[in-house]
């Protein structure tokens, strides 16, 4: 058994607003919820909205989770104050794409920290979601 390698299952994301959160991350990733996690009509009671909800690609694996806690330090990034902890990364294709992708997170309510698209090298942009995780998006390849 000391060949056994265990597979990452979903990342979990530590939230003051786990629905809030979940919503942001479902909108800009086009996964969905878990059977059950989706949200409530409105005015009706949501207990997993206040606890923990999952999502999943459109190919029904997990991807991401959302734990409730009751408070969470925003990330400082760039400064260490508060370093960021953890952070995704996500990429697009295009300098287009990483512009059309701009706009969407921050209609999302993401917040913009830092915009490197001039960079030959590495075209990207680092944004903060909801709670302040940093995460950044760039042009994997423009070949």
């Amino acid at each position: 058994m000391d060949d056994v390698t265990p597979e990452i299952a979903q990342i979990t994301i530590d939230t003051t607003h786990a629905r809030a959160s979940a919503e942001f991350w479902r909108a800009l990733l086009g996964l969905v919820y878990r059977e059950g996690h989706e949200p409530r009509a409105d005015g009706e009671d949501d207990p997993a909205g206040h606890d923990w909800l999952n999502l999943y690609s459109p190919l029904n694996r997990r991807t991401l989770a959302f734990q409730q806690v009751d408070e969470l330090p925003r990330s400082t990034w760039p400064d260490d104050t508060i370093p960021q902890q953890m952070h995704l990364d996500l990429t697009v294709r295009t300098r287009e794409e990483l512009d059309a992708v701009h706009a969407k997170v921050l209609n999302l309510g993401g917040e913009l920290l830092l915009d490197r698209t001039q960079s030959n090298d590495e075209p990207l942009r680092v944004y903060a979601d909801l709670d302040g995780h940093p995460f950044c998006i760039f042009v994997l390849d423009e070949s």
